[in-house]
């Protein structure tokens, strides 16, 4: 380690330079004016005596006066090159290292690169899902056209994320194989990031202004309080619709929306004690805590709406499984056929493997249908993997239908989790959901499994970082877990990174 003394040293050799450039500057001029000033002096108390001598002391006085402006000159010349000397001297230095030679760019190491593309994934999207959520109150209270430019920026960094989330996921499965080209992929995932975020930055100044929230709540609160009563009174609905579903299907049916209305519950006790507080704040004209309040207050109703909107989803989703299951056996029965037909001369093999496999799958489902409660959705997603490789269009027939409903059942599931607890869930949950979304039209089978997959992980990292939403009376866990505040006071809001870190109402904490 180089010692506090040696690391000294530079720099008092560059004040020595310093130093000795202004005294030889000071020196020059000092000799200039030496050399001038007896020119121009005279003694008024002598007599002039002759014309030689009058003639002669008025040339002195011309010569001496012709050198006086060259000589200045030159010397404001020095002084302006020696101080410019100095100032490109020490700039360069402080470009440079202590060996004198150009500082080299800091390079993140792949690792750290790879760790800021995460991050900025997890950022991005909770960004655009609080955005979202945001927008639609919004767009309540002043219709499409007036939301059309914020619409338009969220679908613009929809679109980004969805690039950058394509990209994170090939990364993941190897693509591509060199570093470099790894590293530009990482590269690309994070401009695409940064350029999400800026597209709702950009609009977040014009999103506060047509709400005027700093005017005071006023209609928004009115409309947060009524979305806020009716979700109240769905509550005890779905909950006796869980309850009917307990004893129609089997556990794993509503396994997906264990919870749920218990988390419902959370976050709407937290919306309760915010909007109280707001309507509180507005009264005293402290709209800025007001706006704050009413803010976290929407965010929590909203995903109170995702609670109570899974488990009715998912009902429907298992009503029309059930009405499906019969058509979805009847036909993979006739695709089996039809793969024996084509293998009737191979004997044996991988093709003969899955059939005898998807020949055992079936008798499962019809042992489950006659025994007494089963999970439909579940009995559905049996008979699509096990069918589906043995046949040519996944999206064709009854099957196709199959596919898609588990699919889509499974991707709202696991976008459910990710959006109520956002703030555990990390980029590797993200991405399969993500790519789930995007396979979802092409090969719902193949959707389904990485919906799966991101459920799995989500809930992992939830586990990981714990879930206190039943361990907080004023719901304030529950809402930090969920992304609706960033810390115990600041909401999350409409807008991109730089917008959440200024925060609204910086001037007004609660």
């Amino acid at each position: 380690m180089t010692s506090s003394l040696f690391r000294g040293r530079p720099r008092r050799a560059t004040s020595h330079i310093s130093v000795r450039v202004a005294h030889t500057l000071l020196g020059g001029l000092a000799g200039v004016v030496w050399l001038v000033l007896p020119g121009m002096m005279f003694d008024d108390g002598a007599a002039v005596a002759g014309t030689a001598r009058q003639v002669q002391a008025q040339e002195d006085g011309s010569s001496a006066a012709d050198l006086v402006l060259p000589l200045l000159v030159v010397g404001a010349a020095g002084a302006v090159a020696g101080y410019t000397y100095v100032r490109r001297t020490r700039r360069a230095r402080t470009r440079t290292t202590p060996g004198g030679a150009l500082a080299a760019p800091w390079t993140p190491s792949a690792g750290e690169l790879d760790a800021q593309a995460q991050a900025l994934l997890v950022t991005a999207d909770d960004c655009v899902r609080t955005s979202r959520a945001e927008l639609g109150f919004v767009e309540a209270r002043f219709g499409k056209s007036a939301v059309a430019p914020f619409t338009a920026a969220l679908r613009d960094a929809e679109g980004e994320l969805r690039a950058a989330f394509r990209i994170r996921q090939q990364y993941d499965d190897g693509v591509p194989e060199e570093p470099a080209a790894r590293r530009h992929a990482l590269a690309g995932i994070v401009g695409r990031c940064e350029e999400a975020g800026r597209r709702l930055d950009a609009e977040a100044a014009g999103f506060d202004r047509l709400r005027a929230l700093e005017k005071g709540p006023g209609e928004a609160l009115e409309i947060a309080e009524g979305r806020f009563r009716t979700l109240a009174g769905r509550t005890g609905t779905v909950e006796a619709l869980l309850a009917d579903w307990h004893e129609r299907y089997a556990p794993s049916a509503t396994a997906p929306v264990t919870g749920h209305t218990e988390q419902a519950k959370d976050r709407l006790v937290f919306a309760t004690l915010r909007l109280n507080q707001s309507r509180q704040c507005a009264d005293r004209a402290e709209t800025g805590k007001a706006a704050l309040h009413l803010c976290a207050a929407e965010g929590a109703i909203a995903q109170a709406a995702v609670f109570l909107d899974g488990v009715e989803r998912l009902g429907a989703a298992l009503t029309d499984a059930e009405a499906l299951l019969p058509a979805a056996l009847t036909g993979a029965e006739a695709d089996l056929a039809r793969a024996r037909e084509r293998l009737a001369d191979v004997p044996s093999g991988e093709p003969w493997a899955r059939i005898l496999h998807a020949d055992g799958a079936l008798a499962v489902v019809r042992d489950e249908r006659t025994a007494g409660p089963y999970d439909p959705l579940g009995a559905l997603r049996r008979i699509v993997r096990s069918v589906g490789p043995l046949r040519s269009e996944p999206t064709a027939g009854v099957l196709g239908a199959a596919a898609l409903l588990v699919g889509r059942t499974a991707l709202s599931a696991a976008d459910d989790v990710v959006a109520t607890h956002r703030g555990a869930v990390g980029a590797v949950a993200r991405t399969r959901l993500a790519e789930a979304a995007r396979l979802l039209t092409e090969d719902p089978a193949a959707a389904d499994e990485y919906a799966a997959e991101a459920r799995d992980l989500a809930e992992q990292d939830v586990r990981v970082h714990g879930n206190p939403a039943t361990e907080h009376e004023s719901g304030v866990a529950g809402a930090i877990l969920g992304g609706v505040l960033l810390d115990a006071e600041t909401p999350a809001t409409f807008g991109g990174p730089r917008t959440r870190a200024g925060g609204l109402g910086a001037n007004a904490p609660l």
